[in-house]
């Protein structure tokens, strides 16, 4: 094998500009460019002394795109369910205030520190989360998202003092990975084209486990002690965290080419035919992909994306305080159902309305969806076609927002009027809030591919750190805007935030009609955008160059020292 070279090596080696040797010498005899002992056995083995990375190209058929259909929606649907359990500890906790209020001798109001602490630290966890889900995978990030959380429900629930409980509630958030790299995992096994079902079952697990929270809160306040409440968020967590162990691979692109690469070689060792293929991850050394420097640049990757792509910035500022305001109305949801002599298994009940709207939703999206392929298909090179059209829908059902909170609001003044027409529009509020997550989440899953888990990172920490922020102010500005003591004074905030809403629903048509001006000044999204284009549309593993993100399986950009882009063995014959 000493003297074998794949053909096609010399016709690589003219675009080598690496080799320390003259280029003719080299051409004449690769070996000559060793440099040690070691560089001439790899010649001696591969007959060349390049290290070839592998594509996309080359084992397309094996990465999670072309995971056949049950495999996709059976990992996914486990992915809803461990979305759902992160959410759910995000409002379990809530029902456990007036138990910790009365144990600990502290005011109703510092006991919701600790549902304000988890939602703050909750929203920085998922920026520091996501973007080591694309430099070390998906199933390890959350593995050991699953493991921490777990493990700091223990002292909160066996806490001796409400100090125990703030700090561990902290730890929590902080350890919850959040829906950042869920969604990520959507954009490993969907094309951008494809995507947007799996992006909408997604988000409906999102939502939805923070009504499934005060639902099952109110039976839990009404019949067992406080702890409980924490105790049922462990056992559903530690249940979850099985689930995810045993049913759900890996999908991460540039991991699992490292796997297939790994596999191909030891396969080839056994035919005595060794294959010089090698995954983008094995060409940088371990000290060097896991500096200082880089863990801060992994780290700094979703907070500079946040604040200098426009798409991200201002998508995740429309939701996030979409997300805020409905928030802050639903902390009324106590003061008001009182007023209907509502116990605590009736006020979590009463969010059962807010569900439906999200299932009304997310059902009508649907059409809206198959519509967007339609144009989409119709339109292959038009941007607006491929991009803004995904937000169209969003046009109709964002007015819901304001319609929802004007319509909650003075129907939320007691007997006489009957509380069903308050959970109406309790509803309509429901359809807005899905409506908006799941349209700016699309689009920027499509705009960001491989590094969605990052992009849309900075979506989940607006909506966590702002509802965070506003959930200790939200009940005294119930309570006392005007006052107490008018008539009306819960129907007033909810009128104050169908005011804000305005706003954010004329952002929606901004957006829509500004995207294309937004989608130019962010380079990153051109620059997959432009890449897309190379490969005839498909979504790449990784870009080099930007955000710390140091391997690409498709573009032109810097290589590891010693590599090529592509094999150009495969399935080729040596000569002697």
């Amino acid at each position: 094998m000493a003297n074998q070279v794949p053909l096609g090596a010399d016709a690589e080696k003219k675009d080598d500009s690496s080799a320390s040797t003259p280029r003719n010498e080299t051409l004449e005899n690769p070996a000559n460019a060793a440099g040690s002992d070691a560089d001439r056995q790899f010649f001696d083995k591969y007959g060349t002394y390049d290290r070839y990375e592998i594509t996309e190209e080359e084992c397309y058929d094996e990465l999670g795109f072309s995971f056949p259909s049950w495999k996709k929606w059976t990992i996914l649907s486990v992915v809803f369910i461990v979305q759902v359990s992160m959410n759910f500890n995000t409002s379990l906790y809530s029902n456990a205030v007036k138990g910790i209020s009365e144990e600990f001798d502290v005011s109703a109001q510092a006991g919701r520190l600790g549902a304000a602490i988890f939602l703050i630290t909750y929203a920085f966890g998922c920026e520091l989360w996501a973007p080591w889900s694309e430099e070390l995978g998906r199933w390890p990030i959350l593995q050991l998202s699953l493991f921490f959380v777990n493990i700091w429900q223990i002292p909160v629930g066996i806490a001796p003092n409400f100090g125990t409980v703030l700090a561990f509630r902290a730890l929590g958030g902080l350890s919850t990975a959040g829906g950042s790299v869920t969604l990520g995992m959507v954009a490993d096994m969907w094309e951008a084209d494809t995507q947007q079902y799996a992006v909408a079952y997604i988000v409906f697990s999102s939502v939805g486990g923070s009504v499934l929270g005060p639902i099952v809160g109110g039976f839990v306040e009404y019949n067992l002690p406080w702890r409980w409440n924490i105790w049922i968020q462990l056992i559903f967590g530690c249940a979850v965290q099985v689930m995810h162990f045993f049913l759900v691979p890996e999908t991460r692109s540039t991991i699992m080419m490292d796997r297939i690469a790994k596999r191909r070689r030891k396969e080839g060792e056994k035919a005595g035919k060794p294959v010089n293929i090698w995954g983008p991850n094995e060409l940088t050394p371990f000290r060097e992909r896991f500096s200082a420097r880089e863990i801060l640049v992994t780290w700094v990757r979703p907070f500079r994306m946040f604040l200098t792509e426009p798409i991200v910035l201002v998508l995740s500022l429309l939701s996030g305080f979409s997300d805020a305001l409905i928030f802050m109305f639903l902390q009324s949801y106590a003061l008001v159902y009182e007023q209907w002599n509502f116990n605590a298994v009736t006020i979590g009940l009463a969010f059962i309305p807010i569900g439906i709207g999200y299932v009304i939703a997310w059902l009508s999206f649907i059409p809206a969806i198959k519509r967007n392929i339609r144009i989409r298909h119709a339109s292959p090179d038009n941007e607006t076609a491929q991009y803004e059209s995904r937000l169209w829908w969003l046009l109709y059902t964002a007015p819901c927002l304001p319609i929802g909170l004007i319509g909650f609001a003075w129907t939320s003044t007691g007997p006489p009027i009957h509380w069903i027409g308050s959970m109406i529009f309790s509803a309509i509020i429901g359809i807005a809030n899905y409506s908006i997550y799941m349209a700016t989440i699309d689009y920027m899953i499509c705009a960001y591919g491989p590094y969605s888990a990052s992009a849309t990172g900075g979506n989940g920490w607006s909506r966590d750190f702002l509802a965070g922020i506003l959930t200790l102010p939200a009940t005294p500005f119930y309570q006392n805007i005007p006052s107490s003591s008018s008539r009306y004074h819960l129907a007033y905030p909810s009128t104050i935030l169908f005011g804000i809403s305005f706003l954010l629903v004329a952002a929606v048509y901004v957006i829509y009609w500004k995207g294309p001006e937004l989608r130019k000044r962010s380079r990153f999204a051109q620059q997959l955008q432009g890449a897309r284009a190379e490969v005839g549309g498909r979504r790449v593993s990784a870009l080099p160059g930007l955000y710390g993100s140091r391997h690409n399986s498709i573009t032109s950009g810097a290589m590891a020292p010693g590599s090529r882009r592509g094999s150009v063995i495969r399935g080729a014959s040596y000569r002697a």
